[in-house]
This record gives structure tokens, sequence and C-alpha cells, in this order.
């Protein structure tokens, strides 16, 4: 299976893996803010943007996807869904990741006992639930669910419902949000060695800051980059402090 790709800029490679109900074009414009110093590779993932579906949407397989697209060491950026991805991919590749920039993500997006860095699982079922009946609408409050709480939250929202079908209408979504229903990527923690960069909003409703901490303090080498007043998309929220912020990282670990 191929995957829709769109790369820009000269340098060492970073791969960016976006969100649940979006496509790589989310990171047009860090991307172009970094194509002076890094060749930045936009992927839509599977079911997403322009990339064909599929079914089972299981993320083992896409991480051993993305490491057939990529053979050689690469920097991945990955934000929400796109972060999970990456952990797996770290986690089964490590010889082609370099570093891993994870952006309000999580090992585990459901509560559970022991586990309260999470939503609610009705909550993502409902989402779900509501595909079918009402796609765009349902896609249009889970963006709005996003940026609940950062400022010029409304401006943020608007160039997202821009980009939205840019791509043109996603076919796969049901199935990534199933693979969110059930992740449980805790395990793999102990497997990620390489650099890793946290990236978290503390006004984060979908993955609460309590996961980047907890992360913080499980993997090996992790540094957590701490954005009071984001929430969950603080790339778009807060560019220009992401921005500087993802630099350093990416060219300490070069």
């Amino acid at each position: 299976m191929s995957l829709y790709i769109e790369s820009l800029g000269r340098g060492p490679d970073v791969v960016m893996l976006h969100g649940w109900g979006l496509h790589g074009g989310v990171f047009s414009r860090v991307a172009e803010r970094l194509a002076g110093r890094y060749c930045l590779h936009l992927v839509d993932l599977p079911g997403h943007g322009a990339s064909a579906s599929r079914h089972p949407f299981d993320a083992d397989d896409i991480a051993d996807l993305l490491a057939a697209q990529f053979p050689w060491p690469v920097h991945v950026v990955g934000w929400s869904l796109g972060g999970l991805l990456a952990q797996h991919w770290a986690a089964r590749h490590p010889e082609q990741v370099k570093s891993l920039a994870l952006i309000a993500t999580s090992p585990r997006f459901v509560k559970q006992d022991g586990w309260p860095y999470a939503q609610d699982k009705k909550a993502i079922e409902g989402v779900g639930t509501s595909l079918d009946s009402a796609f765009e609408q349902t896609l249009e409050r889970f963006l709005a669910l996003q940026m609940l709480g950062a400022p010029g939250a409304r401006d943020t929202l608007k160039a997202l419902r821009e980009e939205l079908f840019a791509h043109g209408r996603p076919q796969g979504l049901l199935p990534a949000l199933e693979l969110l229903l059930m992740a449980d990527a805790r395990a793999l923690a102990p497997a990620i060695h390489c650099p890793v960069g946290l990236f978290f909003g503390a006004k984060d409703a979908i993955t609460p800051i309590g996961a980047g901490r907890w992360l913080a303090e499980t993997l090996a080498d992790a540094t957590l980059y701490e954005f009071p007043q984001a929430s969950h998309a603080p790339f778009l929220s807060h560019e220009e402090e992401f921005v500087t912020k993802l630099a350093a990282h990416l060219d300490q670990h070069a």
C-alpha cells in the first residue's frame, strides 16, 4: 500500500504524522518554517486525506508500512493518533528512528483504573456512532474539542476547518477511531531508546498533560515541553513557541 506524502525542504529527514480526522497538510505552516534546515515529509495516514483506507487499522502494521516507506534513519514527529503510531514505529524499528517529537499524544486514549489521563470511552464511541449520520458535523465538533480552552481558539479552528477536506474526503476514519479505543502502548515504553521531545498543552481535554508527564517519567530519554495556555494542538495555537522548541529538539539530535 502506498501513502500520499508531500515533501519539502532540504536536510535531515523529518516525517510528520497527523492526528485523527485530518491529513498531513495540517503541518504545512510548521514545515514551511523548518524547510530551510530539514526535509519534511507530510504523510496522509491510511484512510485520511488522499491515502487509501486500511482495515483493520493496526498500529504495528502501519508502523511497518511507514518503516518501508522511509527505509533510512529519520526524525519522526507525531501528533495525537500520529504520536501513537510513532511510538510503535520507534519500538519496532529502533534503527530507523533517530528521535521522536510527540505532540499531545498518549500510549492510551481511553480512561481505565490506573490510567486517568484520557477520555471516557463513551466520548470516543460517540464520535464513531455519529460519523455515518453526520460526517462533516462530527469532524467539526471534534476539531472544536481539540481547541477548547486555548487562546485564539476561534481563529485556529477556522484555519483547521478550511484544511479539513483539502486532500479530499477521508475514506477510512472509523477503523482509526477503533484503534484509539483499543490501543494500549504503555508496554512499548521500555523499547523506545531514542531521544524524545514531548510537546503538551496544559489545557488539553483529549490527551491530558498527565499522559505527557507519564511518558517523561517512563521513557529512557525524554524532555517534556509544557504549553500552559495550549490545548490539543500547540503547534497551531502557539506556533512561534512550538517551532522554536521543535527546531531546538531536532537540531540537538540531527
